[in-house]
């Protein structure tokens, strides 16, 4: 008689998740974006959520399968050129090398501007499509999602959420106008360093004026690129008088995929929540042929070499002097690089198309890894304790990879400039100075002392946002102040034209009766 109800209580037990599981509806951006997107996702799916993810119909990395979401598939061109963003890469990297004229890289800038003009432009089309589509709208309308999670890179999460009047969480480090800060943070420009200036946090006057005028020009760049795409949009379905910044600042909760292992301290704010490192975790076993491969290095240990998706290859003569380069040393290289095989090749040296990056950094043999700088490979970095050597290219690359030698744990060169000889430098500086592992074991260990993992702190936020349906006390209303009232302009010019009346406005302590 007590069987029926002990198989009633386990089966209970078993579905509570799933009981208590919300609905999340996920706008992603393509590309390395979405491999951090993903990590959040399949953490929401193990705890009992329900996923579903919007995507174009030409994403590169968002497959319309999965044991962990499932999606809706828009007819749209708004994801990512996969040919076109490596067509592009193989110039910029063959123009730095041959020393191209000022004009030529300023004509590959502009290309690259266009490129995400174009991007902007696309994603646009495709939410008017969604917002003009009535079946589909009223279908997301009738799912009855708890919450919206997007990347604020691109705008159309967050415009999604407004429409469908759902509470917001970004998973963010840069929205469409630069840094995710500077949006709803205070950011004094004395010693907040705007992204791409390569500074620090400590800066001399021809720094600041520096930090200034390149805050500017990204003020340019938004006017050029961002406005013309989303503010006809905004007025559209928003209404005349709604600023599309103000749908963005109005986020319940940004998880912040950095912190101050990494920046530079800053003001914040309360739904502000760090989480880096997030996607970190413990290495796993290597495969049979790898792992034999790591274990024949010896107390020398092994160099791992990435330079991420876009950089499968580089130009010939530069694979010769970093293959020439790793040839001279005691150390194993493993090494990810699709092309011609180099002449100059080691036998200390193993070439794949593929890499298992995360269980390599955390091999304890591993000495040493050459990156291109992306946000995800270096806090991998950072969370196995590895030092680093930087090839950075484009995007964020030379801002991570600055503040990363401003720690202390990486030496950087230029593309343009890497031969054998200076390479070979670089690795034998990071290899043999025990100073870069101190500071990157320091930097670990910072990262990791924490009262709770980055992911479960993740988590923690985007179910309290589904719970309480917002985080409206987190969140300032500053954003909606002109900027003569945000900087109390206004008040100064009225207490300026007070001073010639009898009574001040208002007394100084030190102008009391006693």
């Amino acid at each position: 008689m007590y069987r029926p109800a002990l198989v009633m209580i386990t089966v209970l037990l078993c579905s509570s998740p799933l009981v208590n599981g919300g609905k999340v509806l996920v706008f992603p951006v393509d590309g390395s974006h979405w491999i951090n997107m993903k990590v959040l996702i399949e953490e929401l799916h193990s705890r009992g959520h329900e996923i579903t993810v919007m995507r174009p119909s030409d994403t590169w990395y968002i497959k319309p399968e999965s044991p962990h979401y499932k999606s809706i598939t828009i007819n749209s061109s708004a994801g990512f050129d996969e040919e076109g963003m490596e067509l592009f890469t193989e110039t910029m990297i063959k123009m730095r090398r041959q020393g191209a004229s000022i004009w030529a890289h300023m004509s590959l800038q502009y290309e690259l501007v266009g490129k995400i003009y174009h991007l902007h432009r696309q994603l646009i089309k495709m939410m008017e499509d969604i917002f003009e589509n009535i079946k589909l709208m009223q279908s997301l309308h009738d799912a009855k999602y708890d919450v919206v999670l997007t990347d604020p890179a691109n705008g159309g999460g967050v415009f999604l959420s407004h429409r469908l009047g759902l509470p917001l969480v970004f998973n963010v480090r840069w929205i469409v106008h630069g840094d995710g800060h500077q949006a709803i943070a205070p950011s004094p420009l004395s010693y907040i360093p705007a992204p791409g200036t390569e500074l620090t946090d400590q800066m001399t006057f021809l720094q600041r004026v520096k930090n200034f005028l390149c805050l500017f020009l990204m003020s340019f760049y938004s006017w050029y690129v961002i406005d013309p795409n989303y503010t006809p949009f905004v007025h559209r379905y928003f209404g005349a008088d709604v600023y599309y910044m103000e749908l963005f600042q109005s986020a319940d909760i940004w998880l912040m995929r950095n912190d101050f292992t990494f920046e530079f301290p800053r003001p914040t704010m309360p739904n502000i929540i760090y989480m880096s490192g997030f996607q970190c975790k413990p290495s796993k076993p290597l495969s049979k042929e790898v792992d034999d491969f790591v274990q024949s290095s010896g107390e020398h240990g092994v160099i791992v070499m990435t330079l991420g998706t876009l950089v499968a290859q580089l130009p010939e003569d530069l694979t010769k002097d970093i293959a020439a380069a790793f040839a001279e040393l005691p150390q194993k290289v493993i090494w990810r690089h699709e092309g011609k095989r180099p002449s100059t090749l080691g036998n200390n040296t193993l070439i794949l198309k593929w890499l298992p990056q995360n269980d390599l950094l955390g091999h304890p043999k591993t000495r040493l890894f050459v990156a291109h700088g992306g946000t995800n490979g270096i806090q991998e970095a950072i969370y196995h304790g590895v030092p680093l050597v930087g090839l950075p290219l484009m995007f964020d690359q030379p801002e991570n990879f600055f503040r990363m030698k401003a720690r202390g744990v990486a030496e950087v060169l230029d593309l343009a400039t890497v031969n054998k000889d200076n390479f070979l430098a670089a690795l034998k500086k990071v290899l043999y100075e025990p100073s870069y592992r101190e500071k990157m074991t320091t930097l670990s260990n910072l990262q990791r002392d924490q009262p709770m993992k980055p992911l479960d702190r993740a988590m923690f936020w985007i179910e309290f946002v589904m719970k309480h349906k917002g985080a409206p006390h987190l969140r300032t209303e500053s954003y909606k102040m002109s900027t003569i009232q945000y900087h109390s302009i206004d008040v100064v010019l009225f207490n300026d034209a007070s001073d010639s009346k009898e009574e001040p406005l208002c007394v100084r302590p030190t102008d009391r009766p006693m």
